[in-house]
């Protein structure tokens, strides 16, 4: 039975250690446990419109997006993300907002007591704390982001009234398995019957349309559905019935922003019945998008770029964006790089290596955290294999978009191993010139505390 002494006026802090101890397994998939708490919270009595964002990459920004046309249009929005850079508050937000620790508090402690002996993990925690709180602010619409695939997430006790997948690659093999197909299902799990089931990958595995077939949801595919076009000015989008002409480009940047875009829109035409959304808020919306640590380009010389990509696709995405920035001959990137051992680093690292030249190596902490002298030996293998640029073609740009840089002499390529992000982002700051740049990127992990050293968060 519970028998744990906090309430909601107890610090956040407190239930978070609390939350950390709970449970046995860090991650635990199935929904029958989480399930029984919801049913017991009443969350499905929600009215709110529901929308279910998951996918490998781009999930956060596709819920920013979303968020900021929904505010646009003076609809009242809850969003659900993770997992959080600096502060726990930053997953759950209203109206754009990270709420504030007594609304957690509160609901940590309606959770506790409806749980009963029924054992919960954290991020299950969380996501019944985002729902019901979303239910007492009585928000119009909820945006809510998977954890991890889609079948077993906490995030699926959800029914959704709309369904969106940004992305399948390979990721968390241990949970979801190793090849496209299989991820794609466990994805496509989110669908619901005669809902619609936004899909933006180009090239989607077989699995997707079959599950969506399965369960009779109506699939929209990114290149059948709905597409966009552009020109250096201004990107265009095209869905079934709908058109948006003349669009600026999104404030978010990154390579795969119209791709994500483009689901937000097919997905806001799907939903056109229920949601109205002016081509004014649109617009506003796009521009206004925010999403620290994705693609973060912090003002001022030298140049600090920002990402969380921890995975294989999204190293390979960031490459193509770091070849189409302004380049100055002779100037340098630094890399300021931390990653989790359960992630592809070698595979990152080959995403990245043709255009680093000085790689600082740092441990994060946490029992899943690699370290440091271990990640300089993968880095430092990769450097030293032949051709790093040609043995995996994921640093190849989009056609007709042309590098702005050369690639690296991997002769020259230096490597070094630091304590940390903070002792090796400062040791970046030392040695880099006015043109150079670093880039800070490999997790969630790794970005925060530098943010936190620089004060953004």
């Amino acid at each position: 039975m519970n028998t744990t002494t906090l309430d909601q006026y107890s610090p956040l802090s407190q239930w978070l250690a609390h939350l950390e101890r709970l449970h046995p397994q860090v991650i635990d998939m199935g929904l029958e446990r989480v399930g029984k708490v919801a049913q017991s919270l009443g969350v499905a009595q929600s009215k709110a419109l529901k929308i279910v964002v998951g996918g490998t990459n781009g999930k956060g920004s596709t819920c920013a997006m979303l968020e900021a046309i929904l505010l646009a249009a003076g609809y009242r929005v809850g969003t659900y993300t993770s997992p959080h850079l600096v502060h726990y508050n930053e997953r759950i937000r209203i109206n754009g907002a990270p709420v504030e620790d007594a609304v957690i508090t509160t609901q940590f402690a309606r959770i506790e007591q409806a749980r009963g002996a029924i054992s919960l993990s954290y991020f299950e925690f969380s996501t019944l704390a985002a729902l019901t709180a979303f239910m007492d602010a009585n928000v119009d619409v909820m945006l809510l982001e998977v954890g991890l695939g889609g079948r077993l997430d906490a995030v699926n006790v959800v029914d959704a009234d709309c369904s969106i997948i940004t992305s399948v690659d390979i990721d968390h093999v241990e949970y979801l398995g190793d090849d496209r197909e299989q991820i794609g299902w466990e994805k496509a799990h989110i669908f619901r019957a005669d809902k619609p089931a936004i899909c933006a990958d180009p090239m989607p595995p077989a699995s997707i349309a079959r599950y969506a077939r399965q369960v009779g949801a109506d699939l929209w595919q990114f290149g059948v559905d709905f597409n966009y076009s552009g020109d250096a000015q201004q990107w265009a989008f095209a869905g079934r019935e709908q058109r948006r002409p003349a669009l600026a480009y999104p404030a978010l940047r990154g390579v795969n922003q119209l791709l994500n875009a483009s689901a937000v829109l097919a997905a806001l035409e799907a939903l056109r019945m229920q949601l109205v959304i002016p081509a004014s808020a649109v617009r506003e919306g796009l521009l206004r998008a925010a999403v620290p640590g994705r693609m973060q380009i912090l003002p001022g010389q030298p140049t600090v770029i920002l990402d969380v990509a921890h995975n294989p696709h999204a190293a390979g995405a960031l490459a193509q964006n770091l070849q189409q920035m302004p380049y100055q001959p002779h100037a340098k990137t630094i890399a300021v790089v931390g990653m989790l051992k359960d992630k592809d680093a070698k595979a990152v690292i080959q995403r990245l290596a043709p255009w680093v030249d000085i790689w600082l190596c740092a441990s994060l902490s946490g029992p899943r955290a690699l370290m440091a002298e271990e990640l300089s030996e993968l880095v430092n293998q990769v450097v030293q294999a032949p051709d790093i640029d040609d043995n995996t073609g994921s640093t190849a740009l989009s056609p007709g978009v042309r590098s702005s840089q050369p690639r690296v002499d991997k002769s020259t390529v230096q490597i070094q191993s630091c304590t940390d992000m903070v002792q090796a982002f400062v040791k970046a700051q030392e040695i880099a010139q006015l043109n150079d740049r670093i880039l800070v990127f490999g997790s969630f992990f790794a970005v925060g505390p530098v943010l936190t050293h620089l004060g953004r968060l």
